[in-house]
């Protein structure tokens, strides 16, 4: 028995980052939307109960440099572990990742995977858990990892444990540009709170709960998001997303920002038509400037209730 999971990408269309917790986690605030281009996870039931194998291809062009995450640190051998540990169920486990998504892009993809490990526990154990079981399970992985165990977008906050799924975006594609560097997630929120020390510049016209949902109904150039992360980086990596948020600007993005703590930005576009064409004219326009890219990949949003999985 196998199954094979669709383990989409992620972007912040909206990030704001609140107070730390006791926990030490960050409140914030965001609006997540799923993407189509996305990882893809095959697990299979193996013969000898107990057993787990990890595999991951990572299909990235050949000029980019991967590090590969070990088995024993991959999220995915913690939800299968995690999933084992509440469950009971101990039957063999192989696990192949088709990996598309870059690490350290802020695109979700580590935890994006831990939540189709879940899912695919779920189906091949036959436990068929539900609400609050693989959510609470999922928190335990990682504060992004709730979101993934559905498609479409969501309003976000807390650490991530609360979420109000919306409708998404429509009638947009997605223009995605990684720079030739990764973020450490947790490195990026310590900058952020040395930077709050030294410059404090409360957001005291931060648009209301209510705001930010309508406004995914109007047109993105009239969209009141941004992304808290974008002052606290190296002054040569902003000088890299502010050349790259220009250009996407420039080629005609109604809307562009930065995903998560980075470091992949994106620019929305109306047709598939323009975002092609953009993606042609920004690869020119940033080598131009010796900015050369991890990746350049176009792709759209992922409906309300779209089916993650892909065979069973």
């Amino acid at each position: 028995m196998h199954c094979i999971i669709k383990s989409p990408a992620k972007i912040n269309l909206h990030l704001r980052v609140l107070d730390k917790r006791p926990d030490g986690y960050h409140n914030l605030e965001s609006i997540f939307a799923a993407l189509d281009f996305s990882d893809t996870l095959k697990a299979e039931l193996t013969p000898v109960k107990g057993a787990f194998e990890l595999n991951v291809d990572y299909n990235f062009p050949q000029s980019t440099p991967v590090r590969p995450i070990s088995v024993e640190k991959n999220l995915i051998t913690k939800a299968v572990d995690l999933f084992k540990k509440k469950t009971g169920f101990n039957e063999g486990i192989k696990i192949h990742l088709e990996k598309k998504i870059p690490i350290g892009s802020g695109l979700g993809g580590g935890s994006s995977n831990a939540a189709s490990a879940l899912l695919a526990m779920n189906l091949l154990s036959s436990a068929n858990l539900g609400l609050p079981e693989l959510p609470e399970m999922a928190l335990v992985l990682g504060s992004d990892v709730p979101f993934f165990l559905k498609g479409g977008a969501a309003y976000v906050s807390g650490r991530g444990e609360s979420i109000e799924y919306i409708a998404p975006p429509s009638g947009s594609w997605v223009l995605l540009i990684k720079p030739p560097f990764s973020v450490n997630t947790a490195a990026a929120f310590a900058n952020l709170d040395a930077y709050r020390q030294k410059i404090m510049q409360p957001n005291d016209h931060a648009p209301s709960k209510k705001a930010l949902i309508n406004a995914l109904l109007d047109d993105p150039g009239n969209w009141p998001y941004y992304n808290d992360f974008l002052p606290v980086f190296p002054k040569r990596q902003i000088a890299v997303y502010k050349e790259i948020l220009k250009s996407l600007k420039e080629a005609g993005a109604s809307f562009a920002g930065l995903s998560g703590s980075g470091s992949c930005c994106f620019g929305l576009f109306p047709s598939e038509k323009d975002v092609k064409d953009a993606r042609i004219s920004i690869k020119t326009t940033l080598l131009a400037s010796k900015i050369h890219l991890y990746f350049c990949e176009c792709t759209f949003f992922l409906a309300e209730n779209a089916n993650l999985v892909l065979e069973l």
